[in-house]
């Protein structure tokens, strides 16, 4: 599951089954239905620049958002090609998944690019809810505490935090903020899979969320 803030907190929920590692969700409430992949190591080290990696290619879409978004990403580079390119391209996925919210498509190729099978209808579903009630994202989102494994077999496991206390969902009918005070609910963990295609895309199969978190919690 996915959990970001919006106009209505029990269907704004991505169920994304995975097909790798990811077998059962969290249902929102503090339980996280033993769906958690093992990721035995921590993404790295931080370097002396905790700037996110750029992706391995040049191919990837474009992914350009609004003024009122801002993301830090404490991901930094780890020193290994395989585990960067994968920050790098989960990132993206963030971000390719905001755009299309921003954009009212919940089509849009940019996400379609690093989602596909269960990942991708269920990501379709879940913009599909902010386009519905004409609501739009706004504000601060933080990402941190990576924890990263890589297999031989082109697979991952990705699992990292997200801050939401400084984001809120804004309805483009009149351009209201949706404001909402932190609690330990606006900690969520997350865990992904990937699996790297032919061109050497970290595509996401599956996630799941657990709202509350505390590992997550300051």
């Amino acid at each position: 599951m996915i959990h970001r803030r919006g106009p209505l907190p029990a269907s704004l929920v991505l169920i994304a089954i995975s097909a790798l590692t990811l077998s059962s969700c969290g249902t929102g409430d503090g339980s996280d239905g033993n769906g958690n992949p093992a990721v035995a190591e921590t993404a790295g080290t931080p370097s002396a620049s905790p700037t996110a990696p750029e992706p391995s290619r040049t191919d990837r879409p474009r992914i350009s958002l609004p003024a009122d978004l801002s993301y830090v990403f404490d991901w930094p580079r780890t020193g290994d090609k395989e585990k960067d390119a994968v920050l790098a391209d989960s990132e993206q996925s963030i971000k390719a998944v905001d755009l299309a919210i921003v954009s009212q498509n919940a089509l849009d190729p940019a996400y379609l690019h690093y989602y596909e099978g269960k990942a991708a209808a269920g990501t379709e579903k879940f913009i599909q809810e902010y386009v519905d009630q004409k609501a739009t994202i706004t504000g601060n989102y933080r990402f941190y505490e990576p924890r990263l494994a890589v297999r031989e077999d082109g697979t991952a496991a990705l699992s990292y935090c997200e801050d939401q206390g400084r984001a809120y969902v804004k309805y483009l009918r009149d351009n209201k903020i949706r404001k909402t005070e932190v609690t330990a609910k606006s900690y969520v963990e997350y865990h992904t899979s990937l699996k790297k295609d032919a061109d050497g895309v970290w595509k996401v199969q599956g996630v799941s969320s657990k709202s509350g978190s505390a590992a997550c919690q300051p």
